[in-house]
């Protein structure tokens, strides 16, 4: 058998790290034995629409398209519950006035963080 490449490591330990992630959701949010009535369905697009209509500034709407694509490619992995915690943090984070900018706290005037 082959030795694993770099590649193939890397690829393990985000796998490894996702699944950890899953595991310490549940452990902080253990599933609900409810019959609470479903949220009404919606695509991805519906939402990247909605997010980026909420955006605070046109850079933060830019935004939106790849903030929802990162959280779609990862969703499948990860329990439905922390896919909306997830959609909500981007929904804050474009919604806040100071998301990406350039003289935002803790910022140079390039748009970079200070060194320390």
């Amino acid at each position: 058998m082959p030795p694993i490449t770099h590649s193939q490591k890397d690829a393990i330990a985000q796998a490894l790290s996702l699944r950890q992630d899953a595991l310490n959701f549940h452990q902080a949010w253990p599933t609900l034995n409810s019959q609470d009535e479903p949220v009404p369905a919606f695509t991805w697009t519906e939402l990247e629409r909605q997010l980026a209509s909420l955006a605070a500034t046109a850079q933060s709407a830019l935004m939106a398209s790849d903030l929802v694509s990162a959280t779609r490619k990862q969703a499948n992995f990860k329990p439905p519950e922390l896919v909306l915690r997830e959609i909500l943090c981007v929904a804050g984070a474009l919604m806040d006035e100071s998301f990406l900018s350039p003289m935002g706290p803790g910022r140079s005037e390039l748009g970079e963080a200070p060194m320390t």
